[in-house]
């Protein structure tokens, strides 16, 4: 725990510690209070929410709403709601560990984390004293619901590209615009609406489904989460109080990109959720059916993808909890009680947002492979809409496009790390990649040591060559990004593992399996990430020398991963799920 703020990790700085020295919280590592809390959210799931999945999914909004209130009931719509308002105030981990129980039910999850995340949280930290003890107690208990209307038809990736228009007049706000995919639009009673002042400064406005000149157009007919309303908004000369500003004129960008950061926390967190409930489907599935008189779950190829799942699960959760530990040690040092106290809160959100992209970006694509191994797994009846796997893979697949789609998201991740990179108070990208190499004795630290070593010496190749423009080339960025959210996942999975070997956990057995099958396979992807980086940006005889430079590291021991795997997926056959589980 950081005594001060000096000693909060910084974002990006991951990259220049040596292999496994930084703390790292784990899903092993919970309060009482959040695992009753989280308990509680799993009954509410199990006893409310699943058993009526058939129809939430076919639209019933009204079901919908009403699930939201008792869940507010339970007071989690109110988590990360300051106690003056009546919420609860607690840590973003038990956020997620909640946010992993919603996530069984894509439909609502998608509902909840609009209502919860980004509806409700620009109104925590943007708004005014007025308009929190309007707005936040309503919220808290469900008894009104939120939308966030930023995107356009015309302005996807270009959030910040809105047409959307607002005037001052006689005291009101006159705003005009067409808002897209708007979830909850259908339901909610409150919207966080961005549109441009004058035309040029954009900003936020709150706007009460009573408002004059607001509306929405009919659901969209989607590919997948079809029980979320979606929905276009509406503005024809709206007509709200001066006093429904958000957070000050022209602030629009600085609540969008702060509030996004926000989602992508927790849409990489709610993706494990989703995994393991593929996981359970298709170990029951892979137990009962049979083929050439055994079942599935004994032929190799059908134990890899179970493995696999299962890997993807364990470093998945061991991301989003190193991520949302960070943050948490950095919010610790705010307060509400302080008038800065929302932005001191966006400012910690912010030190992480090359984190959070990460997290959302490696979460999202782990959750759809998972997916698609259930398919595969399924067989024909997995492209069956009567099994489980259709879907769910259908509903999985908007989370690469959710909080901005994986590619800009990975252009933020090498922008970001290579801004971090540059000034005076820089990350050392330099240094690190002229100072001797010290390997640890272990072999999985040893293998993100060498991951560490190998990336950093190509992106710092990189920037020397072409300094910023290197950002130009979107292919060359994003392999900067794979490499370090690779490296960054293989290291939570690895210290959690050895955590839990050194507390003698139950199952630090399988954990280091697990770490080690994920560690093997991503030094292989960040090897060929680093090559193809290379000679992308490198003239002959440069490359030349590097590649010489590289071949001549170490690289770690190689590891039978089909023994490996099939430890694994025993393990998960014995258990019938993924035994890990905090809650």
């Amino acid at each position: 725990m950081a005594q001060d703020e000096t000693q909060l990790v910084r974002g990006g700085s991951f990259m220049f510690h040596p292999a496994g020295t930084l703390p790292q919280a784990t899903p092993e590592e919970n309060s009482e209070e959040a695992l009753a809390i989280a308990e509680a959210a799993r009954d509410f799931v199990n006893g409310e929410i699943l058993p009526r999945d058939e129809a939430i999914d076919h639209l019933d909004l009204e079901l919908t709403r009403d699930l939201l209130a008792k869940a507010g009931d339970l007071g989690i719509l109110g988590m990360e709601i300051p106690e003056e308002y009546g919420g609860l105030d607690l840590d973003k981990k038990t956020a997620l560990l909640v946010l992993e129980q919603m996530a069984k039910q894509a439909s609502f999850s998608t509902s909840y984390t609009a209502h919860t995340s980004i509806g409700t949280m620009p109104i925590v930290y943007f708004g005014s004293p007025e308009q929190k003890a309007k707005y936040l107690p309503k919220l808290a208990t469900g008894e009104w619901c939120a939308a966030y209307a930023l995107t356009e038809a015309g302005s996807g990736s270009d959030a910040l590209g809105a047409k959307a228009t607002a005037v001052l007049q006689d005291g009101h706000w006159v705003l005009n615009g067409t808002k897209a995919w708007i979830t909850n639009a259908g339901f909610a009673d409150v919207f966080v609406i961005f549109a441009k002042i004058n035309g040029s400064h954009l900003s936020a406005f709150i706007v009460e489904k009573t408002d004059p000149g607001i509306s929405t157009g009919a659901e969209e007919k989607k590919m997948g989460i079809k029980g979320s309303s979606t929905r276009t908004v509406i503005l024809e000369n709206c007509r709200i109080p001066e006093d429904r500003l958000l957070g000050g004129k022209g602030k629009g960008a600085r609540i969008a990109l702060g509030i996004l950061n926000v989602g992508r926390f927790k849409l990489g967190a709610s993706s494990v959720g989703a995994g393991k409930r593929v996981l359970e489907y298709t170990l029951k599935y892979a137990g009962e059916r049979t083929q050439f008189g055994k079942p599935l779950n004994a032929f190799g190829l059908i134990q890899q993808k179970l493995a696999n799942m299962a890997v993807r699960i364990f470093v998945g959760e061991s991301m989003s909890f190193r991520t949302i530990g960070y943050l948490d040690e950095a919010l610790a040092f705010t307060s509400w009680e302080s008038e800065t106290g929302g932005a001191d809160k966006m400012k910690a959100i912010d030190e992480y947002a090359m984190e959070a992209s990460m997290s959302k970006v490696w979460g999202s694509e782990a959750l759809f492979a998972t997916a698609d191994d259930a398919v595969q797994s399924f067989g024909g009846a997995g492209f069956s809409a009567e099994y489980p796997p259709e879907k769910i893979y259908r509903d999985c697949r908007i989370n690469r496009i959710f909080e901005g789609t994986n590619e800009i998201n990975r252009l933020l991740i090498a922008q970001t790390f290579l801004k971090r990179c540059s000034g005076v108070d820089g990350l050392p990208l330099a240094q690190a990649t002229s100072a001797p190499l010290d390997l640890p004795q272990d072999d999985l630290l040893r293998t993100v040591a060498l991951s560490k070593a190998r990336a950093l010496k190509v992106i710092a190749l990189a920037q020397g060559l072409h300094g910023p423009k290197i950002l130009d080339n979107q292919e060359a960025a994003a392999r900067i990004a794979n490499m370090l959210l690779e490296i960054y996942a293989m290291e939570a999975a690895v210290v959690r593992a050895q955590k839990m070997a050194a507390a003698s956990h139950r199952w630090s057995a399988l954990a280091l399996d697990l770490a080690t099958a994920y560690a093997q396979e991503a030094w292989n992807r960040i090897q060929a990430e680093a090559r193809m980086l290379a000679a992308e940006l490198a003239s002959d005889a440069v490359l030349d020398a590097l590649v010489a430079d590289l071949l001549a590291m170490q690289a770690p021991a190689p590891v039978a991963l089909s023994a490996v795997r099939q430890r694994i997926a025993q393990a998960l056959v014995d258990q019938g799920r993924y035994p890990i589980s905090a809650v």
